[in-house]
């Protein structure tokens, strides 16, 4: 390994760790300390919010997310949001780790996006200890569609580049 992959591995590999540590200091906070409804509120009214969410209601993990309670649903989507960002960086990252290592594109994309799933699953676990939060598979799958994302776009780019050499 030269210097210039020590060191992009070594700026990879930091981030990637702290990205992990982000991840998993926000797992570690009770929910109140993360609501978002109070501020939602603060900033508009129910009803005005009403006018602007599509009048949509299902279940997610037995609980029903619904337009009528519109800061509910709101906040449902902006922290789904949140999981699949974490989890597509934290994928993100770990292949750019692997890749500073000279592995091979195929083996570090397939890599990368075990861990990060492995560490989504983790991370569901831990929450399942921490007061007021709960663990969920389904948090899993919807961590999961970020890092799908992520290895289908570097998978692409790796093919991309396969083909054109």
């Amino acid at each position: 390994m030269t210097i210039t992959h020590k060191r992009k591995f070594i700026i990879w590999l930091v981030l990637t760790v702290v990205w992990m540590g982000v991840i998993f200091y926000k797992s570690s906070e009770p929910y109140t300390d993360q609501d978002l409804r109070p501020a939602f509120a603060s900033l508009i009214e129910a009803e005005t919010l009403q006018k602007y969410i599509p009048e949509l209601s299902f279940y997610y993990d037995n609980q029903l997310i619904t337009w009528e309670k519109p800061y509910d649903f709101v906040e449902f989507f902006i922290r789904k949001a949140a999981h699949v960002f974490s989890f597509a960086l934290l994928c993100f990252f770990s292949i750019k780790t692997l890749y500073a290592t000279s592995m091979k594109d195929w083996a570090a994309i397939g890599l990368s996006g075990l861990l990060s799933f492995l560490y989504a699953c983790s991370d569901e676990w831990h929450q399942s200890f921490v007061v007021g939060r709960t663990g969920h598979i389904e948090d899993v799958m919807v961590d999961s569609i970020g890092i799908v994302l992520i290895v289908l776009i570097m998978s692409a780019r790796a093919w991309r580049r396969w083909s054109n050499s």
